[in-house]
C-alpha cells in the first residue's frame, strides 16, 4: 500500500464527508462540458462516488452538500407541468425540500441531487382569500391535490366579477365554502397557514402590505426582464406575515439570479442579487440593503476564475404601491452600474494590477500558439547554441 493510500485508509467517515462536501460545495454553477444538459455539480457527484467507495459516507455527503450548493446559487427549477417555476434558496424554503413559488402559489418538493422538481400541493391562495374576505378578483383557479376534500372535486374554475360583489361572485364564494372541510374553512376564515406553510404570504400580501407585494412584484418582472435575458426573479416576505392589522413594519426580500452558459465558447457566467426591504411604518421610510455576487468563467486552454461580492445600502420613502414600487426597483436598477464597474476594471486590468507587479509581464491580449512555437526568437535561440538549426 502506498503513503498515499495508506492516508486515505487512515481519515475518518467524518472527515471523508468534509472532503467531499468540500469539492461538490465548490463546483462551478454551470452544464458539465461531456454532458450539457447535466449540471457541474452533478457531473461531479460521479467521480466523487468512485473515488469514495464507500456508500454511507457517499450519500451522507451528498444530503448536506447538495441542498447547500442548490440554495447558496438560488437556481431555478421548473415544474413538470410547465405552470411555473420555484426558485431554491433559503428564502423559499418552507419545510425540509419543499419550496414555494409565491407567485403562483404553488409549492414544490425538491429532489436536490437530481435538481428537479415536484408538485407537492397546489392551489391557488387568492381564491380561498377572496372566498373568506370577499376580495374581487378577476379570475381564480382552485386546484386540489392532496387534501381531504379531494374526493369531491379535482379541478374547478370559477370567474369572479370584479365590479359585482353578488352575482356570479357570490355563488362562486357560497359554493365554495360549501366544498371546504369546517377545520379547513375555519383556517382559511382565520388566516392561519394551511398545510402548505404558504398561506400567510396572500394573507401577508392582500391585508399587511396593502398592495405593495404584487406592485413590486410586477416592477422587478419588468426590470429583469430588460436586464436578464434568462434571469428569474422573486419577491418574498422576510418578516410580518403574521401580523394581522396594518401598520406594522414588514420585510420583502427581492430575489434575482441569472446564468449563462455557453460551454461551445469556453465561458460561463451568474449573477445573484438579493434585496432585503424593510417597510418601518412609524417613520414612513423604506431601507434597502442589496447583497450582489458575480460568477464567471473562462477555460479556453486555461482556467480563469471570477468570484465577485459587493454590498450596498439605500432608502426611499412611504409612498402608494405603485409609486413606491418604481422607487425600489430604481434602486435595483443600480446593480447594472456594478457590473458595468467591473467589466471596465477588468478591461484595465493588464493596464493597471499588471503593471504594478514586481516582474512585468507581457500582455498580448493573445493565446499563446503551443502548436507553432517555432515562429518565436526565444525557440530559434535555443536551437542555435544547442547547434540544432544546422541538424534540420
Amino acid at each position: 500500500m502506498s503513503d498515499e493510500e495508506e492516508t486515505v485508509s487512515q481519515l475518518t467517515d467524518k472527515q471523508k464527508i468534509e472532503i467531499a462536501k468540500w469539492f461538490l460545495l465548490n463546483s462551478r454553477p454551470e452544464k458539465s462540458n461531456t454532458s450539457p444538459e447535466v449540471s457541474n455539480i452533478v457531473h461531479r457527484n460521479a467521480y466523487i462516488r468512485a473515488v469514495l467507495k464507500n456508500e454511507r459516507v457517499y450519500r451522507a455527503a451528498v444530503a448536506e452538500a447538495f441542498p447547500l450548493y442548490n440554495k447558496a446559487h438560488m437556481i431555478c427549477l421548473e415544474f413538470p407541468d410547465r405552470s411555473g417555476e420555484v426558485i431554491v434558496s433559503s428564502f423559499s424554503e418552507i419545510d425540509k425540500n419543499e419550496y414555494l413559488d409565491p407567485r403562483t402559489a404553488q409549492v414544490a418538493r425538491v429532489d436536490h441531487v437530481k435538481q428537479s422538481a415536484n408538485l407537492q400541493n397546489a392551489f391557488v391562495l387568492s381564491l380561498m382569500l377572496a372566498i373568506s374576505s370577499g376580495i374581487p378578483m378577476s379570475i381564480l383557479i382552485f386546484t386540489s391535490q392532496s387534501y381531504e376534500w379531494k374526493s369531491k372535486f379535482k379541478k374547478r374554475t370559477f370567474l369572479w366579477d370584479g365590479g359585482n360583489e353578488h352575482g356570479v361572485c357570490e355563488d362562486a364564494r357560497q359554493q365554495m365554502m360549501k366544498s371546504f372541510p369546517p377545520h379547513i374553512l375555519r383556517n382559511i376564515v382565520l388566516g392561519k397557514r394551511l398545510k402548505s406553510h404558504s398561506f400567510g404570504y396572500l394573507q401577508f400580501c392582500q391585508q399587511i402590505s396593502g398592495g405593495r407585494w404584487c406592485a413590486l412584484d410586477a416592477e422587478i418582472i419588468k426590470y429583469v426582464s430588460e436586464a436578464y435575458p434568462k434571469g428569474v426573479c422573486s419577491v418574498y416576505c422576510a418578516n410580518g406575515k403574521d401580523v394581522e392589522e396594518p401598520g406594522s413594519d414588514f420585510e420583502l426580500v427581492v430575489v434575482i439570479s441569472a446564468a449563462r452558459h455557453s460551454p461551445q465558447n469556453f465561458c460561463n457566467g451568474s449573477w445573484r442579487s438579493i434585496w432585503h426591504m424593510e417597510f418601518k411604518d412609524e417613520l414612513q421610510i423604506v431601507e434597502v440593503r442589496g447583497k450582489l455576487e458575480v460568477g464567471a468563467h473562462y477555460f479556453e486552454e486555461g482556467n480563469v476564475q471570477l468570484d465577485a461580492k459587493h454590498e450596498c445600502k439605500d432608502s426611499t420613502i412611504f409612498q402608494s404601491p405603485d409609486d413606491c414600487a418604481v422607487s425600489l426597483t430604481t434602486i435595483i436598477r443600480h446593480e447594472t452600474e456594478y457590473l458595468n464597474s467591473l467589466q471596465v476594471s477588468y478591461s484595465n486590468l493588464p493596464d493597471t494590477t499588471f503593471k504594478d507587479l514586481r516582474r512585468k509581464l507581457p500582455v498580448t491580449r493573445t493565446l499563446f500558439p503551443w502548436h507553432n512555437t517555432l515562429q518565436f526568437s526565444l525557440t530559434r535561440d535555443i536551437q542555435k547554441n544547442l547547434g540544432l538549426e544546422s541538424s534540420k
